[in-house]
């Protein structure tokens, strides 16, 4: 079965910088889209990066552009997201996605998303 686990969320101060990690398993996700969503208390998830199946495009929400850094290993089966200059706002859930599209696609919406990870925490203190 498909699976993605998050990894490495925590508490940083304000101008820090955290690398979370996302691992998948159970199948091969070479052919999907990653992305990087987060929540904050409330209904609404978040886009905020995603990356290509290809690895060769990335998107990023206009809140992290410029400080957030999305990856992908696919001999790995990983995807990591870099975030520097952190601020609080940036605290919340952050959910590691995978999306079946084309090579250079790069999914935004969470509907584009087939299989989710649990959620890191990541807390930014001011």
């Amino acid at each position: 079965q498909a699976q993605l686990v998050e990894s490495g969320g925590g508490l940083v101060q304000a101008g820090g910088s955290l690398r979370i990690s996302c691992a998948a398993s159970g199948r091969t996700f070479s052919g999907y889209a990653m992305g990087w969503f987060r929540q904050a208390p409330g209904p609404e998830r978040e886009f905020v990066a995603a990356i290509s199946s290809s690895g060769t495009r990335t998107y990023y929400a206009d809140s992290v552009k410029g400080r957030f850094t999305i990856s992908r290993d696919n001999t790995k089966n990983t995807v990591a997201l870099q975030m520097n200059s952190l601020k609080p706002e940036d605290t919340a859930v952050y959910y590691c996605a995978a999306g079946s599209s084309a090579w250079l696609y790069v999914p935004s919406r969470p509907y584009e998303y087939d299989y989710w990870g649990q959620g890191t925490q990541v807390t930014v203190s001011s």
